[in-house]
């Protein structure tokens, strides 16, 4: 699997998670899969809305809701759900147990290490099957 993003995604990402800063920031990508590649359509990005904004800095919830939303969204527009998308303010782009408690199989996930306030770390997973580990995939970015 590849999740393919256009260079304007890149940089509404970019710029959702250096905002969100030292928060976790998230969202949902919108768009269609062939042969293998996640190509994303549009964005939708979201707030953190996890419970205490103490634990804001490790933890993220998408609301089902807006899971909802987006779902609706996509199917309007004649896409799907691909992914979701986070931030690891002052961690590594890596997967966290929490995030493989709390994900899927199929979908995409990206992860933004974002250091002092900068993006610098941009890293695609995909959930194995037997949700026992995740798996790193090929990030494209695209004009």
């Amino acid at each position: 699997m590849i999740l393919r993003l256009r260079q304007a995604h890149q940089a509404q990402i970019q710029a959702h998670v250096e905002t969100g800063y030292p928060a976790e920031a998230c969202g949902i990508f919108l768009g269609r899969e062939a042969e293998g590649i996640k190509i994303v359509e549009q964005l939708r990005l979201v707030d953190n809305r996890w419970a205490d904004p103490a634990e804001q800095t490790h933890r993220f919830l998408i609301p089902p809701e807006e899971v909802l939303a987006a779902e609706r969204e996509a199917a309007a527009a004649g896409l799907e759900i691909l992914g979701f998308f986070h931030s690891h303010p002052d961690h590594p782009a890596r997967p966290s147990n929490f995030d493989r408690e709390h994900a899927w199989p199929w979908y995409a996930y990206l992860i933004v290490s974002v250091e002092n306030g900068q993006a610098t770390d941009w890293r695609v997973w995909e959930l194995t099957e037997d949700r026992s580990a995740f798996v790193e995939r090929r990030l494209e970015i695209v004009p």
